[in-house]
């Protein structure tokens, strides 16, 4: 059965595609949730008076997705998770709980369905993840896993470790003052 998406649908189209489907795919899911119309002679008119109202869209979510891109790619973002002996995780991290770690540290809204991950994460560190964000449009993110405690030493180790380069730093300085 031939239908016009009104929707973007992973895998088959976006908005104002005409795609042939399953009369069970479009009779039971798509004209009922609203992601499709029936491509009749009536609504493939409409479709074409409208086409430059979705290419402005469309030109809207691209941008759009691109400056999420830019804004998710190859940043670090911490996710809570019990941790026991040997840094394994009680349980797994979700897409929910790396979803709500970014919501709460970039204030980007993400759509737990378009987190993809490899395998489940079982153990505390640093981990990549790839997001989906629109049709091909992908942003790569690290995700830190561990607890309070683990996350506590990882900053004194950090800061403790910025505190001695700069110690060397103001001691070369002033070993090149004295030296001259």
């Amino acid at each position: 059965m031939k239908v016009i998406l009104l929707k973007e649908l992973k895998g088959k189209g976006g908005e104002g595609d005409i795609v042939e489907v399953a009369a069970g795919f479009a009779n039971n899911y798509l004209l009922p949730e609203g992601f499709a119309i029936k491509a009749t002679e009536g609504n493939i008119k409409q479709l074409e008076q409208r086409k430059a109202n979705i290419a402005k869209r469309e030109e809207v979510r691209l941008a759009d997705a691109q400056k999420t891109k830019d804004s998710l790619e190859g940043t670090k973002v911490r996710v809570f998770a019990q941790v026991g002996s040997e840094g394994q995780l009680f349980g797994s991290v979700t897409t929910q709980m790396i979803a709500d770690a970014v919501k709460a540290a970039l204030d980007i809204e993400l759509d737990k369905r378009r987190i993809e991950l490899s395998g489940a994460i079982k153990v505390a560190g640093e981990h990549k993840i790839a997001v989906s964000i629109y049709r091909d449009i992908k942003a790569f993110l690290t995700i830190e896993v561990g607890d309070e405690k683990s996350f506590a030493a990882a900053d004194k180790k950090a800061a403790d470790e910025a505190a001695a380069v700069e110690e060397q730093a103001s001691e070369a300085v002033q070993e090149e003052v004295a030296a001259e």
